[in-house]
């Protein structure tokens, strides 16, 4: 056993990247932490008349602006418009813990959950006494729908984009696992909080799922995509017919988000629409170039997400150990995340590799990368 397994046995991802927040090299977290563009700074400049926007303005007013701007940005047009039809929240784990609740007392079999995907979702799930079966992306994506969708599930659980892999449900794809699900009285959850940065993602889910007739639910995150300091919301949206008690489960959560929180996203959707979210898609594929050639002549390594376009970037070490690795570059303070976490229903699928987040200032970056490739070559 290598003697920096126990250092990490048992604690999740989300506290990993806790131990990396105050270092200048942190490429734990997936949240956004490059530079303002210059059309963002001047947003930051509106602050006090944002402020008082917020302050004057209907709430309700406010949540509608932002649910278009943002929506529409990533070309969801048919999301639903009906009251509670998309909840607010906090973030987007607020949101799947809304889910995780409102699944309990339906009662019947296992959530099927997509396999690999970031492990606070099986710990939300888990946490809320729900049996979780695994369904591995390759399955998902390419393996027969019966399959895709276990007998005997309440809900089917899909992060698409996929964090860390990137991938991506395709359109057709999710029609047929939709229509799967609808024919089986099956709920089909989604976790789109990546879609942002992948326009192989931008066509109208609500669409296809409204079409489809099955149950569904969708959660959407807007704090992936702008370094506003976390200032951001996450989605909660629904079908009509869902059965799920979302907005009783909602209100026990929370009263409302920040007004000013709205209306910062809504200016920050409308930077994106002119332009800034393309910029974003070239900035992290920079990133993504810049750790590939770093490491480019690094023996026995590999990167198996050839496709993607998230802002993480996965790393495949070889026969190295991702939590020796990670354990020399914290002692440099440098972090990144170990793998197998991620690989929730079977860790040792992950043991040797390590994901970098994208969205950071390059040079900081770079800096942390050429650390990792010095360790990778040490002898």
């Amino acid at each position: 056993m290598s003697p920096s397994t126990p250092l990490l046995r048992g604690v999740n991802l989300t506290e990993i990247e806790s131990l990396a927040l105050s270092s200048q090299l942190n490429m734990a977290d997936g949240h956004a932490r490059q530079e303002l563009t210059k059309a963002q700074r001047s947003i930051v400049d509106e602050l006090p008349d944002l402020f008082a926007k917020a302050a004057a303005q209907p709430v309700d007013d406010l949540e509608r602006e932002a649910h278009r701007a943002y929506l529409h940005l990533l070309h969801q047009h048919s999301y639903p418009t009906r009251p509670g039809g998309v909840l607010t929240c906090y973030s987007s784990s607020v949101a799947m813990e809304i889910l995780a609740r409102s699944l309990v007392p339906a009662g019947g079999g296992p959530v099927a959950l997509v396999h690999p995907t970031f492990d606070n979702i099986p710990d939300l799930l888990r946490g809320n006494g729900l049996r979780l079966l695994p369904v591995e992306e390759d399955v998902l994506h390419e393996g027969s729908v019966s399959a895709a969708v276990p007998e005997g599930v309440r809900c089917l659980f899909i992060t698409t984009p996929n964090n860390p892999t990137g991938r991506v449900l395709a359109e057709q794809r999710l029609a047929a696992i939709a229509a799967e699900c609808a024919a089986r009285d099956v709920v089909l959850a989604l976790d789109t909080s990546f879609r942002g940065f992948d326009t192989r993602s931008h066509y109208d889910h609500y669409a296809v799922l409204r079409d489809s007739g099955c149950r569904w639910v969708v959660i959407e995150d807007t704090g992936k995509l702008w370094a506003t300091l976390d200032l951001k919301v996450g989605l909660l949206a629904s079908s009509d017919h869902v059965g799920l008690p979302l907005a009783k489960i909602h209100s026990d959560i929370l009263l409302g988000v920040s007004p000013f929180v709205l209306v910062l996203v809504t200016r920050f959707a409308e930077d994106a629409a002119a332009g800034g979210l393309a910029d974003l898609h070239r900035f992290i594929a920079d990133n993504r170039a810049l750790v590939r050639a770093t490491l480019a002549d690094v023996p026995d390594l590999a990167f198996p997400d050839g496709d993607a376009r998230v802002s993480v970037e996965r790393v495949d070490l070889g026969e190295r150990r991702c939590l020796d690795v990670w354990t020399r570059l914290r002692q440099s303070g440098i972090y990144v995340l170990p793998c197998s976490q991620f690989h929730w229903a079977d860790p040792a699928r992950g043991d040797h590799s390590l994901r970098i987040a994208l969205a950071r200032v390059p040079g900081a970056l770079e800096a942390a990368v050429r650390a990792l490739r010095a360790v990778l070559l040490r002898p």
